[in-house]
């Protein structure tokens, strides 16, 4: 699909070349609303926080916001006191060439951790996104994001809002250092919608935690986590409340929607991955025990390194269930590769089954059920096979 098909109401936005990466290509954005919008955002829970996501936290609290402000190549992490100072001094910049004050700008970056930002950029950067702002920009900040991704990744959805149409539109980036709390990413979601701050921020939270909180690469959280959320208002229904219940159903079953495509766009495109792989952990005895066997499923390279070379040695996933921290009795286990139930009762069924389950792995997407048959809890983790190319991928990164 065209950038220019990318649009939500009274929403601008601009990328450029201002010299970041030292290539010919787009590694500085603005997104701009015609108004304050509420916002709402949700950030790595890493202790080791990147200077743009410690000062959009702080930000987010005032629940308005009208510019984000984002440049690839190099993550402003790990950066000191110089680090947020220029995120602060940059912010000002974006203020000053879109004339509104600098509380309402929210700052991201990505990229390389350690590296200072040069001022000297942004000084040309800003100034040119600043003048180039259009309603079809939206496509050029999905590519201007991209570090390591192979594809941009940009969605949106349509939703009836008392009879009204509200428009929503997602973008993110990330494909490696790929765990959540949160997945390591950048997300930006922008609607039309009539919602204030707090149920805003409560209806991203959840969004975000049964969508990019389920999703993993490599096990690794980033210092840059940050999904932001700007609702401008200038859809034409009356404000989404928590006492109007349908239209609150209608608006978060659209937005979570939306987090889910662009989550599994992050798996899709996984560092090298071949393949997108479902873990399904059923029957579990709670919740939270049912996250911790899907997750170290997911996260385990030698699961994910079978998935790659197509081997359907389900005693890797046993194992890997074993050393979870979930409980439960071995021999009730039942593992199955979509339909073809590999493991019944803890033992494997035999060569004939074995083949059935391989072809399954050959197929780019499928899903992996374990049954622990000890409660009712359970809990899907999307993750990807491990390739090869993940391995040249991060080990030349910084080159």
């Amino acid at each position: 699909m065209a950038a220019e098909n990318f649009t939500v109401r009274g929403f601008k936005a601009a990328a450029v070349n201002s010299g970041i990466r030292g290539k010919e290509r787009l590694d500085l954005a603005l997104i701009v609303s015609d108004k304050p919008a509420s916002v709402a955002g949700v950030f790595t829970t890493s202790l080791v926080k990147a200077a743009p996501v410690l000062l959009d936290m702080e930000r987010c609290k005032s629940g308005k916001a009208q510019v984000i402000l984002v440049n690839s190549g190099i993550a402003n992490a790990c950066t000191g006191e110089e680090g947020m100072r220029l995120a602060r001094l940059t912010t000002a910049m974006a203020a000053d060439a879109l004339d509104i004050a600098p509380e309402l700008v929210q700052v991201c970056s990505t990229g390389i951790i350690g590296q200072q930002l040069e001022l000297a950029c942004f000084q040309r950067g800003i100034p040119k996104a600043a003048q180039t702002l259009s309603a079809d920009g939206l496509g050029d900040v999905a590519q201007a994001i991209m570090t390591t991704d192979t594809f941009r990744k940009i969605t949106e959805r349509t939703v009836l809002i008392d009879g009204k149409p509200v428009k929503l539109l997602g973008m993110c980036k990330g494909a490696g250092m790929i765990m959540p709390n949160m997945a390591t990413m950048l997300s930006f979601i922008l609607t039309d919608a009539k919602i204030e701050h707090d149920l805003l921020q409560s209806l991203l939270k959840k969004a975000v935690a049964r969508t990019f909180n389920s999703i993993t690469v490599d096990g690794d959280t980033s210092t840059n986590d940050t999904v932001l959320l700007m609702a401008n208002g200038l859809a034409e229904h009356p404000p989404i409340v928590e006492d109007r219940p349908e239209a609150l159903h209608a608006f978060a079953g659209a937005l979570e929607e939306l987090c889910k495509e662009l989550a599994l766009m992050i798996v899709r495109d996984g560092e090298g991955a071949t393949k997108l792989v479902t873990i399904r952990v059923q029957g579990a005895a709670s919740e939270a025990q049912a996250d911790q066997a899907a997750r170290t499923v997911a996260n385990s390279n030698l699961v994910k390194t079978a998935f790659f070379g197509e081997d359907a040695n389900w005693g890797r996933i046993i194992a890997a269930l074993g050393r979870s921290g979930a409980q439960f009795d071995q021999q009730k286990v039942d593992i199955a590769f979509d339909d073809v139930f590999m493991v019944k009762h803890g033992l494997g069924q035999g060569a004939e089954v074995e083949a059935r389950a391989t072809a399954v792995l050959k197929k780019p997407e499928f899903v992996v059920t374990v049954d622990l048959h000890a409660g009712e809890a359970s809990k899907d983790i999307h993750t990807c096979d491990f390739s090869i190319d993940y391995v040249k991928i991060n080990a030349d990164y910084r080159s």
